[in-house]
């Protein structure tokens, strides 16, 4: 596959699937789009988290799935098998970090540092989901990994710390 130049905003606009793979344009950004798309995604968690647990755990689910098309076709438009730019897995593994915590800065700050973490360093298991599985449900299952790991860890701080979830 060959990759082609990135869309432009304007481009995005008129592809409201490479919209929302793209992170509604934060994989555009020149520095580190999985980032600036993982702090795009934090602005979303608000609002997740007045939703009761069962609707969340629904929403993650339809998230999860509609990613794995959202980032299977953005790759095909893009030329490219898993590029940068697509940040809707992020958006995903994120939300699936935070899910059920506080909305507090700390848990916040704690969820994106570790969830950038397991997402950029990709340990054991993570890589080897990046590495084998392709397509859509590549971009996704790597990320859906990194967020379950990250709530995970999350929950064994709270514990240690003495803090309640």
């Amino acid at each position: 596959m060959t990759s082609s130049p990135l869309p432009t905003f304007s481009t995005l606009r008129k592809d409201p699937i490479l919209f929302l793979g793209l992170g509604l344009g934060s994989g555009l950004a020149p520095f580190a789009p999985g980032t600036a798309g993982t702090v795009v995604a934090l602005c979303f968690v608000p609002l997740l988290a007045l939703l009761p647990m069962g609707y969340l755990l629904v929403v993650l689910l339809l998230a999860s799935l509609a990613g794995i098309y959202i980032c299977g076709y953005s790759a095909n438009k893009l030329g490219a098998k898993d590029p940068s730019s697509i940040v809707w897995d992020e958006f995903v593994g994120l939300w699936i970090a935070l899910a059920g915590f506080p909305v507090s800065s700390f848990w916040l700050v704690s969820g994106f540092v570790v969830f950038r973490c397991f997402d950029i360093l990709k340990p054991w298991p993570i890589s080897v989901l990046d590495r084998k599985v392709p397509g859509g449900l590549g971009i996704m299952l790597d990320d859906i990994l990194a967020g379950i790991m990250t709530w995970l860890v999350l929950h064994l701080a709270a514990v240690v710390l003495g803090l309640s979830v």
